[in-house]
């Protein structure tokens, strides 16, 4: 049982972190917050690297697909979910996740060549309607200004995610899921504190303990704990079976912005919620390749 509650505590941590973002851009720049959290996790990450004695086998070429990789995510990625988080509630945008498994069915069939079955399109298409009736049935708010638009910035994070995902599925067969990571956090840093150079940038004036005590938490436990449950607990179970478990990120997504933030859907919008994880779930199941 310990690696499915290692999975499930991977998935809450995963959830807690539209919380942390949704709470911390209230404070600081969405810019400044990313690099922070890049910076922490490579402070993290690397030196428990070389005490692990991890090894960096590069092949000529591959600088492409990895930067490819870390272009998609972190960078693009966290862009997108910055700016949608500005925009939509975090109930909607971790509802929003759900539809990563679809997309990433999609993309397996166009660059892996794997097969969808009718049923997978049948699902792939209910989840897709239940993502556009949750945006359309959204009301602005304080905590969504523009449900519109930060949804569909959401669904554009989870295709860059979609490409991180098949690149990092070429990649994992030369270079261990370790460095994979730490070309995304070095990659992201860099990035992150290119961005900070830009004019529209904005260096924070004041530094709350509790807007710090979340960008720590994002850094540290969210980007290196929750990744380091899942490596654990696919090494322990069928990855087919912790794939699944992503499904309960929108769940446990909801569960904490309704009593951490005060966030409600109304009747319409949890309808949608129905066709999106029924949409989920029919073009994941076995009969549907």
């Amino acid at each position: 049982m310990l690696p499915y509650l290692a999975l499930c505590t991977a998935m809450l941590l995963w959830a807690s972190s539209f919380i942390a973002l949704k709470t911390v851009f209230a404070v600081f720049d969405p810019l400044f917050v990313l690099f922070c959290r890049m910076m922490i996790a490579s402070s993290l990450l690397l030196p428990f690297m070389l005490w692990r004695g991890v090894r960096w086998r590069y092949q000529a070429g591959d600088w492409r697909w990895l930067a490819l990789l870390g272009f998609c995510e972190p960078c693009l990625y966290f862009l997108f979910e910055a700016q949608a988080l500005l925009h939509t509630s975090a109930s909607q945008a971790g509802l929003i996740t759900a539809t990563l498994p679809v997309l990433a069915a999609i993309g397996a069939m166009l660059f892996l060549h794997e097969r969808l079955g009718a049923r997978a399109w049948v699902g792939i298409a209910i989840s897709l309607i239940g993502v556009a009736w949750l945006t359309l049935t959204g009301e602005a708010s304080a905590s969504a200004p523009n449900p519109w638009l930060g949804n569909f910035l959401e669904f554009m994070a989870m295709v860059c995610a979609t490409g991180y995902v098949l690149i990092a599925k070429k990649l994992s067969t030369r270079y261990s899921a370790l460095s994979i990571t730490a070309v995304q956090t070095v990659m992201g840093s860099v990035w992150f504190g290119a961005s900070l150079l830009t004019p529209w940038a904005r260096w924070p004036q004041q530094f709350p303990l509790h807007a710090v005590g979340w960008v720590v938490y994002l850094g540290a436990v969210i980007t290196l704990g929750a990744y380091g449950l899942y490596t654990w607990s696919v090494s322990k179970v069928p990855v087919a079976r912790a794939a699944a478990f992503i499904n309960l990120i929108p769940v446990f997504t909801l569960l904490l912005a309704g009593l951490l933030l005060g966030e409600r859907l109304n009747g319409w919008q949890w309808l949608a919620c129905v066709l999106v994880f029924g949409g989920v779930m029919l073009s994941q199941s076995k009969r549907s390749t």
